[in-house]
């Protein structure tokens, strides 16, 4: 199996990557996560989902472990194949995936395109446990943005805000203020409740 690909990045388009690997060219399906993440980048690192069927060898590349691991737990899930995974890690970071099975919080989960009610009381229920046993802190993107906002809304819930309150206005001071500090996103969140 191959768990990672480190080399030089040939092109990329929003769903998928060519990586040229000692002089070998792969082909990986990447999120939209992970897009964001490489664009601008030469030299690459994905951790890698490998994907063996009777008829195809499929490579599935995330620019962290924790996005992997995230696929991988849902992938696990009967109903829920690749393409539906990497809709998910499209469109919820991995941390937000985490914290609506923790929280049971379908409504999340379904905001994903092609994620009934069914599909995501079945991933809550199958990973519920799974999850419970990690800490919220191996769900934090190494990136700052992503640490700020679950530190930001951490302590907003330990306020007695709800993170449903919170968290829009949290990450529109993050996106609209690159280098703003945890400590200005709580104030400023709390001025605007």
């Amino acid at each position: 199996m191959i768990a990672q690909l480190r080399g030089r990045l040939i092109e990329i388009h929003p769903s998928h990557a060519i990586v040229d690997c000692g002089g070998v060219g792969y082909h990986v399906n990447i999120s939209l996560t992970t897009y964001g993440k490489i664009q601008k980048e030469e030299n690459v690192l994905f951790y890698t989902h490998h994907l063996v069927r009777e008829d195809a060898q499929i490579l599935y590349g995330f620019a962290d472990k924790e996005e992997r691991f995230v696929f991988e737990q849902l992938i696990s899930v009967n109903g829920v194949g690749p393409a539906s995974g990497m809709m998910m890690i499209s469109t919820l970071n991995p941390g937000e995936i985490y914290h609506a099975i923790a929280n049971e919080d379908a409504k999340t989960l379904q905001s994903v395109k092609g994620i009934g009610i069914k599909t995501a009381q079945r991933i809550i229920i199958d990973l519920k446990d799974k999850l419970a046993k990690l800490s919220d802190s191996e769900f934090i993107s190494s990136s700052s943005e992503n640490k700020i906002k679950f530190e930001a809304l951490s302590a907003l819930e330990v306020l007695g805000i709800s993170k449903k309150q919170s968290e829009k206005i949290v990450q529109k001071l993050i996106t609209d203020t690159p280098q703003i500090t945890l400590e200005a996103v709580i104030k400023e969140t709390l001025k605007k409740l």
